[in-house]
C-alpha cells in the first residue's frame, strides 16, 4: 500500500535518516518509536508528502487517502462543533443538497411525460443511490457517536469551537480523520489531548479499523493494546519488528546484546590492525600489507549501539519532612468561574504518605482542585491544609518558570542544599543529563528534558506534599519510567494528576474520579479502579437493556449481543477468583502441614536432638504468621466471591 524506499533527510548537512526502506500494508498497525529527536515526527511528515526528501521516495498506491493529526496544527474558527465535525463528510453533504434542489424542482412540476421531468427522477435516483453507499443514512449518527466517544457532550455539539481549548479542538480534528475512513490513519501523539476514558475509547476503535493506523505515542499500554508491528528508529536506521511495544522491549534487548558483542569484535579487529600498521609502516618488506590493512580499515562501516540506561534511577531523595496526620481535609468545597459549577459539595480526606491519583475526563475539575489544594485558586466551602505541610506544586505549565538563561547545573544548584551539594552531577546523570548536558542553556533543551530538570528541582526542595499536573506531559517512555521510580520511593504525601495507565500503575494505593462536578473514591490501583468502571458500564447496560425490550427486534439483537460479551467477561472475572481461592486453600494446607511437623517435633523432643530449638521456634512463630496472613488473603477472596455472585444475580433479574 505504502512503500518507502530508500529515504534519506538531511537538515543542514545533518542525516537524519539514512536510505531506511519499509512496506506498510493495508490492515497494519504500527507503533513508531524510538528517542526524542530520532526523527519520528519528520518521517510522518514525509508519508503524508509534508517533508521534502533529500534523496529516495515514498510511494503511495493510486487514489489512496491518509489521515493525519499532527501533534500541533491550525485550528479553524467560526463553526460549531457539530458542523466542523461534518466537514467530514463534505462530499456527501453536497450530495445531500443535490437531492434536497432536485426534490424542490419536482414537487413542482406537472410534466409527467416530458424527458426533462424523467431526467430528473434519473438524476434522483443515482443521487440517492451515492448517498446510500457513501454512508449518508447513518451519517448524523456516527458523527454523534464518535464525538461522544472522544468525550464530547451532546450539549457541546451546539458550542462555538472557539469556546473550546487547543486540547478539545484537538479531539475535533481526530473525530474528522476518523469519521473518513482513510486508508492510512497517521497519529502523532493522540493521547496528550485526551483522558482516560477517551483513550480507551480510541483504542477499541484503532483496534478494530478496517484501514492501516501508523502511531507514535510514550503511553506504552495504548501502543500495547493496538499495535502487532514495531518500527523503531535509531540512529538514522530502522528496525521492523512484527511485533507489539512490550514484545519488541525484549527483541531489542537481545539485539543490542548481539551488537555489543559484534562491536567488541570489531574493535579488537580494529586494535590488532592498527598495531601492525604501526609496527610496519616504515619496514619495505611488509608496504603491501600495510596498505592492505589500511584499505580495510578505511572501507570499515564502524558499528554504532543506540544503548538505553535502564538502570538510570539508583540515587535516593532525601526523605520528606514530617507532616501532620490528615494533609488535605476538605468539607463542602465549591468552585465556580461566575455562574459556571466546577466542583460542588466536595468532601474528601488525604492522609501523611498517602499516594493518591485524580482521575476523569478534562475539564471535570482535576487541576482546578490541584490549584485550590496548592493556594492558586480561591474557592468556598471549607478546606484544610494539615500541620507542618508544605506544598510543592507541578503545573502544567512548569517548564516555563524555569529561568531560560541558566545551565541545567546551575537550576539544581540553586535549590540544593545540605550532603546533596556534593552530588549534583549524580542526580542529574540519575535523570539523563551526563558530561556536556549539565552545561547547557535551560533555553536549548528539548520539553522533555526541561520537564525532568523541573521534576528534579522540585524533589530537592524540603516538600512532604506534592501535587503534579499532569507530569509525563512531552516526556518519553525512558524519562517516564525514572520519574515513576523517584516517585513510587518518595516518602511524602502524593497527588498526581495523568492519563497515563502505566504512569500510575503501581504510583498510588487510591484513585479519586472527577465526575459530574464532584469525586468519586476508589481503593486500589489504577487497573482497580478501571474494571470497577467497566463493571458500572454493565449495570447501566443492563438498566439500557430493560428498557428496550419493547424496541424493534434488529435493536435487542445488537443489545443482546452486547450484553452477552459483557456478561461473559463478568462470568470470567468470577472463574479467575475462584482459581485464586483454590490456590490459597492450597497453599494453607501446605502451611497447616509444616505447622503440623514442627509440632510433632515438639511433642517428640527425642526427634528434636538434632535440631537447633531457637531457631525452630523462629520457624514456628514465622508459619503461624504466614497462615494467618493467608487465611486473611482467603477470606477476602471468599468475600469478593460472594460480592461478584450477587451482582451477578443483578445482572440476570
Amino acid at each position: 500500500m505504502i512503500s518507502v524506499n530508500q529515504l534519506t533527510i538531511e537538515f543542514g548537512g545533518f542525516e537524519l535518516f539514512k536510505n531506511i526502506s519499509f512496506f506498510i500494508n493495508s490492515n497494519d498497525k504500527i507503533g513508531l518509536v524510538g528517542k526524542n529527536g530520532a526523527g519520528k515526527t519528520t518521517l510522518l511528515k514525509a508519508i503524508v508528502g509534508l517533508q521534502k526528501a533529500t534523496k529516495g521516495v515514498v510511494a503511495l498506491s493510486q487514489d489512496m487517502k491518509i489521515g493525519y493529526l499532527p501533534q500541533n496544527m491550525l485550528l479553524n474558527k467560526g463553526k460549531t462543533v457539530i458542523d466542523e465535525a461534518l466537514d467530514a463528510f463534505s462530499d456527501v453533504l453536497d450530495i445531500e443538497n443535490d437531492i434536497n434542489k432536485i426534490n424542490n424542482q419536482i414537487i413542482n412540476r406537472t410534466d409527467y411525460e416530458s424527458d426533462d421531468y424523467m431526467n430528473l427522477i434519473n438524476q434522483l435516483t443515482e443521487k440517492n443511490e451515492q448517498f446510500n453507499i457513501l454512508g449518508g443514512n447513518t451519517l448524523h449518527a456516527n458523527v454523534e457517536q464518535t464525538l461522544i466517544g472522544l468525550g464530547f457532550a451532546n450539549e457541546d455539539f451546539n458550542r462555538q469551537t472557539t469556546e473550546f481549548s487547543g486540547g478539545w479542538r484537538m479531539r475535533i480534528e481526530l473525530a474528522k480523520i476518523l469519521l473518513r475512513k482513510p486508508d492510512l490513519i497517521l497519529l502523532d501523539e493522540p493521547t496528550n489531548h485526551l483522558d482516560i476514558v477517551s483513550i480507551e475509547w480510541l483504542e477499541d476503535y484503532l483496534k478494530n479499523y478496517k484501514g492501516a493506523v501508523l502511531l507514535v505515542s510514550h503511553d506504552r499500554i495504548f501502543l500495547d493494546n493496538i499495535t502487532k508491528r514495531t518500527i523503531e528508529i535509531s540512529m538514522g536506521e530502522v528496525y521492523d519488528y512484527k511485533v507489539s511495544y512490550s514484545k519488541f522491549r525484549v527483541l531489542r534487548k537481545e539485539r543490542i546484546e548481539q551488537q555489543l558483542a559484534a562491536y567488541k569484535n570489531q574493535q579488537k579487529k580494529i586494535d590488532e590492525t592498527t598495531q601492525f600498521i604501526n609496527r610496519f609502516r616504515y619496514q619495505a618488506t611488509k608496504a603491501v600489507q600495510v596498505q592492505s590493512r589500511i584499505k580495510q580499515l578505511d572501507k570499515m562501516k564502524v558499528i554504532e549501539i543506540d544503548v538505553d540506561d535502564d538502570a538510570s534511577i539508583k540515587f535516593k531523595f532525601p526523605p520528606a519532612p514530617r507532616s501532620g496526620l490528615v494533609v488535605v481535609e476538605t468539607k463542602h468545597l465549591v468552585k465556580k468561574y461566575d455562574e459556571k459549577v466546577i466542583l460542588n459539595d466536595v468532601n474528601f480526606t488525604i492522609e501523611r504518605g498517602e499516594h493518591v491519583s485524580f482521575v476523569g475526563k478534562n475539564g471535570e475539575g482535576k487541576s482546578t482542585l490541584s490549584k485550590i489544594i496548592c493556594g492558586e485558586l480561591q474557592y468556598d466551602g471549607e478546606m484544610k491544609i494539615g500541620h507542618n505541610v508544605n506544598v510543592g506544586y507541578f503545573a502544567q505549565n512548569q517548564t516555563d518558570m524555569l529561568n531560560k538563561n541558566k545551565t541545567v547545573f546551575q537550576t539544581i544548584d540553586d535549590v540544593a542544599v545540605g550532603d546533596i551539594r556534593t552530588k549534583i552531577r549524580d542526580v542529574l546523570a540519575a535523570f539523563l543529563f551526563r558530561g556536556d548536558d549539565i552545561d547547557k542553556k535551560v533555553e536549548v533543551l528539548s520539553g522533555g528534558e526541561k520537564a525532568r530538570l523541573a521534576f528534579i528541582r522540585l524533589l530537592l526542595q524540603p516538600y512532604n506534599l506534592l501535587v503534579l499536573d499532569e507530569p509525563t506531559n512531552h516526556l518519553d517512555i525512558q524519562s517516564k519510567d525514572i520519574i515513576k521510580q523517584s516517585l513510587i520511593s518518595y516518602t511524602g504525601t502524593l497527588i498526581v494528576v495523568s492519563h497515563d495507565r502505566y504512569f500510575l500503575d503501581g504510583l498510588s494505593e487510591k484513585v479519586y474520579e472527577f465526575k459530574d462536578k464532584n469525586i468519586k473514591q476508589y481503593i486500589g490501583g489504577i487497573h482497580e479502579f478501571l474494571e470497577n468502571r467497566r463493571l458500572a458500564s454493565f449495570q447501566e447496560l443492563e438498566k439500557k437493556n430493560r428498557e428496550i425490550k419493547t424496541a424493534p427486534k434488529e435493536e435487542k439483537n445488537t443489545s443482546n449481543k452486547l450484553l452477552y460479551k459483557k456478561r461473559k467477561e463478568f462470568e470470567r472475572k468470577i472463574t479467575k477468583v475462584e482459581s485464586n481461592i483454590k490456590k490459597s486453600e492450597s497453599k494453607i494446607s501446605g502451611i497447616e502441614k509444616d505447622i503440623a511437623n514442627v509440632d510433632n517435633l515438639f511433642a517428640n523432643p527425642e526427634q528434636n536432638e538434632d535440631v537447633d530449638s531457637k531457631n525452630l521456634y523462629k520457624k514456628y512463630d514465622w508459619l503461624k504468621n504466614e497462615l494467618e496472613k493467608e487465611m486473611s488473603i482467603w477470606e477476602q477472596l471468599n468475600q469478593e466471591k460472594e460480592d461478584l455472585i450477587s451482582q451477578k444475580q443483578e445482572f440476570y433479574s
